[in-house]
């Protein structure tokens, strides 16, 4: 069967990033125990009340056809969270609900890019975002950061890359690196993009797991409300993972276009999801908060732990469910770490190079598992960087 370029050319010349957690996956079916820290999925799952919502919705009948843009009350009331948080008015019609945040940041780009334009991401960066690109045939083009100055972007890395770029891809707090973009930061990042006719996608599914700072949507900075894509999820902040409903806020008329997508599409998310959702996202900040801690007490054990530490550095980690560790003073690189610590070991990590080349050298270590469990294997992996040192 003869596939077309677009398809064949969704992860570019090298793998999709998940080789570690492939290889993790195969050991544990063949009966080796593996401790995985690699993907962001809960150890706690879903809150048993917004399940309770779900199947009391589905035994009411809501199994039908949903309304495609979302229901009502739902885009209401994800319009008036973000309204909340920003200050920026927001109703029901900048609000389409899609399958999850990576369908929305499909359809985000596919909404803003045609065949052979260039969209922009920030290196790191959460592994499916040049492949999404990709798939739409267009050009994904990295924009570097660096380990020394915290992976914040900088204006004479951005500003050459932007003038011939159409879109630009941001993740604060971000994934891997648990950074969060400064005011300043962001401020650079929106001008850069008002300048150059530049729009502007943020994904912020992380926005509930801010440990240091502030959390700051660029659609709440001057100029940006009718220049930018806000993405946003259930997946991290309520537990939701594998609920796949997440939504995009934008001009209203941009909304109405990616209405048509998904009309030919996903044709609309079930209806007793999204009645789980509104349940959900109705409760406030305390379930939001709650799913947050857990993340929160777990980086105060790894700054326990790694506190005085000469081999494995912890980058300053501000927010998200993630640690990102420099391991360059082991020799090896990202890969080979993981690749080794996951022989030796059996612990299953991230290597930085997954997520560009910016974070070569480092390594991404998923707080998710339970604390006793999660404080033993990152002594074990610094005891076995240890064993690297010349």
């Amino acid at each position: 069967m003869k596939l077309s370029n677009r398809i064949r050319s969704i992860t570019g010349d090298g793998s999709d990033g998940w080789d570690i957690l492939y290889r993790s996956r195969t050991m544990i079916e063949s009966g080796t125990p593996v401790v995985e820290l690699t993907i962001g999925e809960h150890d706690a799952r879903t809150d048993q009340r917004i399940i309770d919502i779900m199947y009391e919705s589905a035994r009411a009948g809501n199994t039908g056809y949903a309304a495609v843009p979302g229901q009502y009350k739902l885009r209401s009331t994800i319009a008036a969270r973000v309204q909340s948080q920003t200050g920026v008015s927001t109703t029901a019609d900048n609000v389409i609900v899609t399958t999850g945040g990576q369908a929305a940041l499909f359809a985000a780009h596919l909404a803003l890019l045609d065949e052979g334009d260039t969209g922009l991401f920030i290196d790191p960066y959460y592994a499916t975002y040049p492949g999404g690109i990709r798939s739409i045939g267009s050009k994904a083009i990295p924009v570097p950061t660096n380990a020394e100055n915290n992976f914040q972007p900088l204006r004479a890395d951005l500003e050459p890359l932007a003038k011939q770029a159409k879109s630009l891809l941001i993740n604060s707090p971000n994934n891997p690196t648990g950074v969060v973009y400064t005011r300043k930061t962001l401020k650079m990042i929106c001008d850069v993009c008002l300048e150059n006719d530049v729009i502007l996608v943020s994904d912020e599914v992380y926005d509930t797991q801010i440990w240091e700072g502030e959390h700051i949507s660029p659609r709440s900075l001057k100029g940006m409300a009718d220049n930018c894509f806000v993405i946003g999820s259930m997946s991290k902040s309520h537990a939701m993972t594998g609920w796949r409903i997440g939504w995009i806020i934008g001009p209203k008329d941009a909304i109405g276009r990616i209405l048509n997508l998904s009309t030919v599409n996903t044709y609309g998310v079930p209806g007793f999801i999204q009645d789980a959702a509104t349940f959900a996202l109705t409760q406030g900040s305390t379930l939001e908060t709650e799913v947050a801690n857990v993340f929160r007490t777990r980086l105060q054990l790894a700054r326990d732990i790694l506190t005085g530490e000469q081999n494995i550095r912890l980058i300053p980690a501000q927010g998200a469910m993630y640690l990102m560790l420099d391991i360059r003073a082991t020799g090896l690189s990202g890969d080979a770490f993981a690749s080794q610590l996951l022989e030796a070991e059996h612990i299953a990590v991230m290597p930085g190079e997954s997520f560009g080349e910016s974070a070569a050298g480092h390594i991404r270590v998923a707080m998710t598992i339970p604390n006793e469990d999660f404080t033993r294997a990152l002594k074990r992996l610094i005891a076995f960087a240890k064993t690297k040192i010349g």
